[in-house]
């Protein structure tokens, strides 16, 4: 048996010695009966994006207030799309944390009539709270203005929404962004436009920038559509761009934007804003992105 093992140990070395022919210095045989050293595999770093998360802030204007969803002229948070609490809606922290933990866990920090320069300070407060998640939904009142003349820049609306990230930043480094896209105003004017209810509410200066003189069809009336349009347009490229830079942030993809609201999910009151249904439609949008393994295209 002895000679056997010289023999096998002999093979072996001249076996490493012919491999090792042309090789760079330092080839050498390996020791007889040599083990090979055990390969770990490198733990793969945890995504940045938590698909669960559990806790939701949400900042914002009238929409994510949910205004004129319940009744005339009122906020009615508990159907806001981003934290309410009514079931028929099914809100995106309702859907994340169950109803035991929404009203503990959810804040809605967002108000009526807010433009991107209050983002900022909503923001701030929004970070105190230390949530997992924050959501944003921003500037149509930017484009909603008494002229078309008034809207917001795009450059200064893009500094703000920076400016705002960079606040949370401070105090909140590892929370997460959803941000939506501003609606489609144009789309919302040509629903509204049949309604002789919306005509009539919307004389009282309801986002007039879009909706004065509804009914003209005039070049003139056109143009100034179609640029609160684009200027809209242009808003939701500025917030992608700046949450392209945040490897915490998803934006949503234009979903809002490009979601065709209908007659039954404008508020019956001013239609304008997203009734309980259209708010319903707002949260399924908002858990689609949230949840899904990969932001949109």
């Amino acid at each position: 048996m002895r000679g056997r093992h010289r023999l096998r140990t002999a093979v072996a070395s001249v076996a490493a010695a012919v491999l090792c022919v042309g090789a760079p210095a330092g080839c050498a045989a390996p020791a007889p009966d040599a083990v090979a050293p055990t390969v770990r595999a490198t733990p793969r770093p945890a995504p940045l994006w938590d698909r669960s998360p559990a806790s939701v802030a949400a900042v914002g204007d009238s929409i994510t207030r949910a205004f004129d969803a319940c009744e005339v002229l009122a906020d009615c948070p508990e159907v806001s799309w981003a934290t309410g609490t009514d079931s028929t809606v099914n809100s995106l922290a309702l859907r994340l944390l169950g109803p035991e933990r929404v009203t503990r866990q959810s804040w809605n920090l967002a108000r009526t009539g807010a433009r991107m320069a209050d983002l900022p300070g909503q923001m701030e407060r929004a970070a105190a709270v230390k949530p997992e998640l924050v959501t944003v939904m921003m500037g149509a009142n930017d484009a909603c203005r008494s002229s078309a003349a008034l809207m917001t820049p795009v450059e200064e609306f893009r500094a703000t929404f920076a400016s705002a990230m960079a606040r949370l930043r401070a105090k909140a480094p590892k929370a997460q962004v959803y941000v939506s896209s501003v609606p489609d105003l144009q789309r919302l004017w040509s629903q509204g436009r049949v309604s002789p209810m919306g005509l009539e509410v919307w004389k009282l200066g309801i986002c007039p920038s879009m909706l004065a003189d509804a009914q003209d069809l005039s070049v003139t009336a056109e143009r100034r559509r179609t640029l609160v349009r684009d200027r809209v347009v242009a808003y939701n490229a500025a917030l992608k761009e700046v949450c392209a830079k945040d490897p915490r942030c998803r934006y949503d993809g234009g979903a809002v934007f490009g979601f065709r609201f209908d007659g039954g999910q404008l508020s019956p009151w001013d239609w304008f804003h997203p009734s309980r249904d259209g708010q319903a439609r707002l949260a399924e949008i908002a858990h689609r992105q949230v949840t899904a393994p990969e932001p949109p295209a």
